[in-house]
């Protein structure tokens, strides 16, 4: 499983030219799975997120939680975090969990998302999204199960 956190002033999700969802101040994450990931990663997962400090302090310091701020989570999948460009310019995703089973893992990790107090809001797994940010810092983060859960 991996993940693109970015810290946001605000984010939007928009398909079909309408505003499906979008955040305040928070995370917008961008998620993707690879064959192998379950349920036991996302929840590792989920918990090392909602509990990241990174969030400037009044000494300007990353030292505040998502909750300390009251930030929201806006959570969209994407595929292409398993591309592989190590082969000629066109790449590859065959390390991408195919679509249906892909589809339950983002659809399990917005559930548990949602089990915390914050704020979750989600794109629509498959649509052709367009996501507006205004990247806060820029402050972003690769988190990669492999590496974080050996």
């Amino acid at each position: 499983m991996r993940v693109i956190l970015q810290v946001v002033k605000n984010a939007k999700c928009v398909i079909d030219n309408c505003i499906h969802s979008s955040i305040d101040k928070g995370f917008l994450l961008f998620v993707g799975f690879a064959e192998g990931d379950n349920e036991e990663i996302i929840r590792k997962m989920v918990e090392k997120i909602l509990k990241l400090r990174i969030f400037l302090d009044e000494n300007g310091k990353t030292n505040l939680s998502l909750k300390e701020v009251n930030g929201e989570i806006l959570s969209i999948s994407q595929f292409t975090l398993y591309a592989d460009v190590k082969k000629g310019n066109r790449p590859s995703f065959i390390s991408a969990l195919k679509g249906e089973e892909s589809s339950k893992l983002y659809d399990f990790f917005n559930s548990e998302l949602k089990k915390s107090e914050f704020k979750i809001s989600t794109g629509i797994f498959g649509a052709d999204m367009k996501i507006e940010l205004i990247n806060d810092g820029p402050f972003t983060l690769f988190l990669d199960s492999k590496e974080l859960f050996k």
